[in-house]
């Protein structure tokens, strides 16, 4: 079992307070804000048994106010971009924030990674959740969105759980940048990673996704 503890940090700006969790195995520790539910720290030694952070972030909670490389967040509504911020439903033409030259990113101007997040403990872990009204930067429906960390020895699980009342586009994700040198060591251009994945998503020169498919029960870009 790893262990969870929570603490409350005030912001120096007077604005709501927000929950930092801790999750803690006996390996590795993590480290997750309510505030866009950033992953602020992830603590584990490397083969020589030296501990470290191996994700990006900043040392103070005002920064993250901000955050505009999405530093540990969970982006949405909709991670990636939506071309020049618009997208059709039966018929429909919705129009949302546009924050990314003529597209819309992340979200828009404040997307879920801008909210404060309601949270619990839930075993080996945390659960977050946030409600996103009809509207919200241009998208449709009332959504509940939801997101539960969970630690077990030194496996980190994301989860994430979306429900809405009418037919809305819903892609989330964890946006954290890794250095498994260590945060501060000098670049990543030694790594090596390795993904299993069925297929990937080929961009334009806009980072726009070319085309798109149907699989199974959803709608995919590809």
């Amino acid at each position: 079992m790893s262990e969870v503890k929570k603490e409350v940090l005030s912001l120096a700006s007077g604005q709501r307070s927000v929950e930092k969790w801790t999750l803690r195995s006996k390996s590795v520790s993590v480290e997750i804000i309510s505030l866009g539910c950033v992953i602020t720290a992830i603590k584990t030694p490397d083969r020589k048994g030296q501990s470290a952070d191996i994700v990006l972030g900043f040392d103070d909670l005002e920064s993250y106010l901000t955050n505009p490389r999405y530093f540990g967040a969970l982006v949405g509504r909709v991670a990636n971009r939506i071309a020049k911020g618009q997208f059709v439903i039966e018929g429909k033409v919705y129009k949302l924030a546009i924050n990314n030259g003529p597209n819309s990113l992340h979200g828009g101007i404040r997307g879920f990674d801008k909210a404060v997040w309601s949270s619990e403990a839930v075993p080996n872990g945390v659960r977050l959740s946030h409600t996103s009204s009809d509207g919200d930067e241009g998208y449709p429906g009332n959504l509940k969105a939801a997101v539960t960390y969970t630690l077990e020895e030194n496996t980190l699980s994301i989860q994430y759980c979306a429900q809405t009342d009418q037919t809305t586009p819903i892609n989330l994700t964890n946006h954290s940048y890794f250095n498994l040198a260590g945060q501060g060591a000098s670049d990543i251009y030694d790594h090596e990673v390795s993904i299993t994945a069925d297929s990937y998503l080929p961009v334009d020169d806009n980072m726009i996704p070319t085309e798109w498919c149907i699989r199974g029960q959803g709608v995919f870009w590809r």
